[in-house]
């Protein structure tokens, strides 16, 4: 967590207010000490997940806190822990073509596989 890389010029285009659709995801705990997102990894190869968050004032501290709620028992084989203002939301995704492949009702795979037999001359099985 020590290593710090320069910022890519769309994370300090978002801090300085610029890039469309990007902002800040939030900060602040409540009682004026950051929020610090913790992401687990279970195995190694697999993903990181968002494990939850812990509320210290510096980064050592939110390690030591991460480590003690997502590491002690053995649940996690790496941990992320990133300030909350850090993480960037991205809230505009356009669809300029008005199609929407990731959603049942913008993509009908029943009606394509009952083309596709209809042409092939096969029936579903049942």
């Amino acid at each position: 967590m020590g290593d710090t890389a320069p910022e890519s010029g769309a994370r300090s285009a978002a801090r300085a207010g610029g890039g469309a659709g990007l902002r800040p995801a939030g900060a602040g705990g409540g009682q004026g000490m950051p929020v610090w997102e913790v992401f687990r990894q279970e195995r190694k190869g697999q993903p990181f997940q968002h494990a939850g968050s812990v509320v210290a004032p510096e980064q050592e501290f939110a390690r030591a806190y991460a480590h003690e709620q997502y590491g002690r028992r053995g649940e996690s084989t790496a941990l992320w822990v990133v300030p909350r203002g850090s993480i960037l939301e991205v809230e505009d995704f356009v669809d300029e073509l008005g199609r929407n492949y990731h959603r049942v009702d913008g993509y009908s795979l029943k009606e394509k596989l009952k083309e596709a037999r209809a042409r092939a001359g096969t029936a579903p099985d049942r």
